[in-house]
């Protein structure tokens, strides 16, 4: 797809300061799209919208199409009448006014049980139209919806343990066992049903917001699942599992300049001979409904659909995977047919093969530019912002530390030097010298993480791969959005040629084709 000259802000909804100590899809979300719009910036990019699963991360997700319940905003519920406004003032309401990063378990513990009293509540009340839109979301939706909340309320059932570790009939999913399962937790089923009908509704109404201020939301798809899903739980012939229901073979990268023993993930691998066999159903399902949900999708790993790096299960690291083909043109060959276009681009960062360009080049799908990965040795130079025509470019991304953490503790005597002489000095920070040779660059999206927008240090970095903890975490503050900073920014997307255009006037965009 060739995208149309825009400029945005990548900031995942967790990090909104929203009540309840955790982002989600309240009135801080419609702040931030003001601020945005005022901006004049066109893109707000955020990570994956699932259930969360290993380590809270947007990443390590229990399904491919379910919302995460965190992101549903309790204010927005007491608007539809789901609760009582006036609880959410009290000192046990879970939604008290916190600042700070995202405490997880306290989260959990305080605003999931709001959120099931709240859904309890509207299904003993509801009637009428809204009766009907949530039979209709329930309906439209069963083909994804029945499986995720049935795996949902037995994973509660058993206490967060991986489904191989359920009862061997639940395991197996036997039909007596899932029957028995479905009668036995039904009021449990129903209220995780009314949640996911929450959870699209505030995000389907968020979207409208942004798109009625010429705002596109750009999504991300995770190429691989969790073992714990619903995914693998309810279609685990489509996943290399063992006799055991374990991973026979995970997912991984190899052993590189970083790691000496590489990357272990632990994702079970796809059959892909199956899916072909299927005619690759399950990801025309699952990129159809990204698409719906989100207006460019971003496919991380994308050289995994080229070659994928194959690591026994039984090893502790990666060091004895090897290089298997990935489905490749076949694939999105497929996905074209049935979505009538691509409106991706792809996380082709690290060491990357020339085949892997080349499918990139063949299927028109642009690939990504990192500028703090420009300043190292000669080869680096094919991040630099001159070398981005076609790109998406970036500041840096979720997993990279700010700029001006980077520059102050992360970057190498040459880096820093090389840095200075290709963006110059700068009087108002080395942030906003990275912002300007992205904004200015041919790419044709550019996108900045708000972190370095507000040139906050290395306290503010979302993710350190490989580190066990302490990631995903961060939130702003809103006095941070500051009207000299939109003002700022907007002046410099006017200069750059980069405004947003409202979504009537791109009637023509077209997806590679």
């Amino acid at each position: 797809m060739s995208f149309p000259r825009a400029a945005g802000i990548l900031l995942h909804p967790t990090s909104l300061p929203s009540r309840g100590g955790i982002g989600d899809f309240g009135p801080a979300a419609y702040r931030f799209v003001d601020f945005l719009a005022s901006a004049h910036q066109g893109l707000w990019q955020v990570l994956p919208l699932g259930p969360l699963g290993y380590g809270n991360s947007p990443y390590s997700s229990t399904s491919a199409f379910a919302g995460n319940p965190l992101l549903i905003s309790l204010e927005r519920l007491a608007e539809h009448g789901w609760l009582d406004a006036a609880k959410l003032n009290s000192a046990d309401s879970g939604i008290a006014a916190v600042d700070g990063p995202v405490e997880y378990d306290r989260v959990f513990a305080q605003k999931m049980p709001r959120l099931f009293e709240s859904a309890r509540a509207f299904l003993r009340s509801v009637s009428g139209e809204a009766l009907r839109e949530l039979e209709n979301f329930r309906a439209k939706n069963a083909w994804w919806l029945d499986d995720f909340v049935l795996f949902d309320a037995l994973r509660a059932q058993q206490k967060l343990k991986c489904w191989n570790q359920w009862p061997h009939d639940l395991a197996h999913r036997e039909p007596a066992a899932l029957e028995k399962a479905r009668q036995e937790l039904a009021d449990d089923i129903a209220i995780r049903s009314a949640l996911q009908f929450a959870f699209y509704e505030q995000w389907r109404a968020l979207r409208r917001y942004c798109s009625e201020r010429a705002i596109r939301v750009v999504g991300d798809v995770a190429i691989f699942m969790n073992h714990d899903s619903a995914d693998v739980w309810a279609q685990r012939e489509l996943f290399r599992l063992s006799n055991n229901l374990e991973p026979e073979v995970v997912a991984g990268v190899p052993p590189d300049f970083f790691s000496k023993t590489g990357q272990r993930w632990g994702n079970p691998l796809y059959r892909w001979d199956v899916m072909k066999q299927r005619g690759y159903q399950w990801w025309i399902q699952r990129l159809r409904w990204a698409t719906e949900n989100c207006d460019y999708i971003r496919l991380d790993h994308f050289r995994g659909f080229d070659q994928f790096w194959e690591i026994p299960a039984a090893d502790e690291t990666a060091v004895n995977g090897r290089w298997v083909d990935g489905p490749r043109d076949d694939l999105f060959l497929k996905l074209r047919e049935a979505l009538g276009g691509l409106p991706f681009f792809a996380e082709d960062l690290g060491y990357i093969t020339p085949e892997v360009h080349a499918l990139r080049d063949r299927l028109q799908i642009p690939g990504m530019a990192v500028l703090q990965f420009g300043f190292g040795d000669e080869g680096a130079h094919m991040y630099l912002p001159h070398r981005a025509a076609g790109k998406v470019i970036y500041t840096g991304t979720h997993d990279n530390d700010t700029v001006v953490g980077w520059w102050n503790s992360g970057a190498a005597e040459h880096e820093r030097r090389n840095a200075e002489a290709y963006v110059g000095r700068c009087e108002d920070g080395i942030h906003w010298a990275f912002i300007r040779a992205v904004q200015c660059s041919p790419a044709n999206l550019s996108i900045v993480p708000l972190q370095d927008v507000l040139g906050l240090g290395s306290e503010a970095r979302m993710n350190t791969p490989s580190l066990n903890g302490g990631n995903w975490r961060w939130r702003f503050e809103q006095k941070q959005l500051k009207k000299e900073l939109a003002e700022k920014l907007a002046h410099l997307a006017e200069l750059s040629d980069r405004l947003p255009k409202p979504f009537a006037t791109l009637a023509n965009e077209r997806f590679a084709a």
